[in-house]
């Protein structure tokens, strides 16, 4: 089946998200644990390495938090951009500087470091994480990480800049998508701005839109490991390079080369109306424009409206703990102390702006924004497809990036990046 969240598990979140009721059996969470007031015979210091640069600066203050009320324990954070998380960190891994608490995407990835993560079954968290939200870190019913949130992406849109070209409905077929183009770009704005210069955009969020809207993705993929299914001829994805190629004709200048920074600095001022991106942005775009009305919708790649009237939700990364870690006692306190003491929660919902992933944390409306309204509201109607990009051979979302860049630069023909896709699917799966 298409790895995607059930209405039933669906409608939970979207409960906990409107109510912000949250229980935790018959009593509320409580917000100390055994250890809050115990000091360590030694001062010790925990490292942890995150890649969600968003949160950055909230999760260094955060740290200072804790450590005012673990006296004894140091925490140290290091930051580093999603796309260079995982070479740093197995860099970290060789020279024997592995964190105690990290980041780990579940399913391929976990299967790489499943030797080195400590199971987490036993938290007293664990029972209340989304059963959807723990597939990623289980292997043989054992629970390998606590997941960070649940996000959500699509076409971020500026919907003043919407207003101002006189759009009123949403494009819902790949037709309607260039004629909000057309819309937009007659009104003296640019309707698209791309970071291709980040391999994350087209090997992640780029290339899981064809293979989340495979009829059966768990059952494609399976098939490209055997051999027996072909990148070449899927319709599916001969109709995202369609989207591709719209994209990149109403897109901003020098698409290749532009970064992170430059993406959000773009459309946050304005200059653009349209991003391949999600949720997480909000924080960041806020910053340059704290008034900024945006949206989260679909993105459309052919005509077949119910197939591209979807959102892509899932879960961005999960907290594991180094099982060879000189701390794991402190590194467990301090994953169940950020999701039950007051503290915790409060950055999660508010500083981070995260939808949170376990049932007894709701997320703050008024923080997640409208993207994360509009999250909530394809949740409830079922209409989401899920993140396959952690099943795929471990390396092939940045060999298939740099595929797509070839194509965006005029390298490559479609079937020569069809045959590019399928050699490193081979190659990479047998790794």
């Amino acid at each position: 089946m298409k790895r995607s969240l059930t209405a039933g598990s669906a409608l939970v979140l979207l409960m906990s998200f409107l109510t912000g009721c949250a229980t935790n059996g018959d009593k509320p969470a409580d917000t100390k644990t055994a250890n809050d007031n115990a000091k360590p015979k030694k001062e010790v210091t925990l490292k942890i390495f995150q890649a969600k640069v968003e949160i950055s600066e909230q999760l260094n203050k955060l740290k200072d938090e804790y450590e005012k009320t673990h006296p004894g324990v140091k925490v140290q954070v290091e930051t580093v951009i999603g796309t260079d998380y995982n070479t740093i960190l197995k860099t970290k891994f060789a020279a024997g500087e592995m964190p105690d608490i990290f980041n780990n995407e579940g399913f391929q990835q976990l299967e790489t470091w499943k030797d080195r993560v400590e199971d987490l079954s036993d938290q007293p968290w664990a029972k209340d994480v989304f059963d959807f939200a723990k597939e990623p870190t289980t292997i043989n019913g054992k629970l390998y990480g606590m997941p960070v949130s649940l996000e959500g992406y699509g076409f971020v849109y500026n919907k003043d800049l919407f207003a101002k070209a006189n759009i009123t409905e949403l494009p819902k077929t790949l037709s309607q998508l260039e004629d909000v183009s057309k819309k937009l770009q007659a009104n003296g704005v640019t309707p698209f701005v791309n970071m291709f210069q980040v391999w994350s955009s087209l090997g992640r969020h780029f290339f899981n839109n064809p293979m989340a809207k495979q009829p059966n993705t768990d059952a494609f993929i399976k098939d490209l490991n055997d051999g027996k299914a072909k990148f070449a001829g899927n319709p599916i994805f001969a109709d995202s390079l369609n989207m591709l190629d719209l994209i990149v004709k109403y897109g901003n200048k020098n698409q290749l080369t532009t970064d992170y920074n430059s993406f959000i600095a773009t459309f946050g001022s304005g200059q653009a109306a349209i991003m391949q991106s999600g949720n997480w942005t909000l924080p960041l775009i806020q910053k340059i424009d704290p008034k900024i009305n945006v949206g989260l919708m679909p993105i459309p790649i052919n005509e077949d409206a119910a197939l591209n009237d979807k959102l892509f939700v899932g879960v961005p990364n999960n907290w594991v703990i180094h099982k060879d870690s000189q701390v794991k006692p402190e590194a467990k306190e301090f994953l169940n102390w950020l999701v039950t003491s007051d503290i915790g929660k409060n950055y999660l919902t508010k500083e981070f702006k995260f939808i949170p992933a376990l049932k007894t944390i709701p997320a703050d409306a008024a923080s997640v924004g409208t993207p994360g309204e509009d999250i909530a509201k394809y949740l409830k109607e079922n209409k989401v497809l899920g993140w396959h990009w952690p099943k795929y051979p471990d390396g092939s979302p940045q060999e298939m990036a740099a595929s797509l860049q070839k194509y965006i630069a005029g390298k490559v023909n479609r079937d020569q990046l069809l045959a590019e896709f399928q050699g490193t699917w081979d190659k990479m799966k047998t790794k």
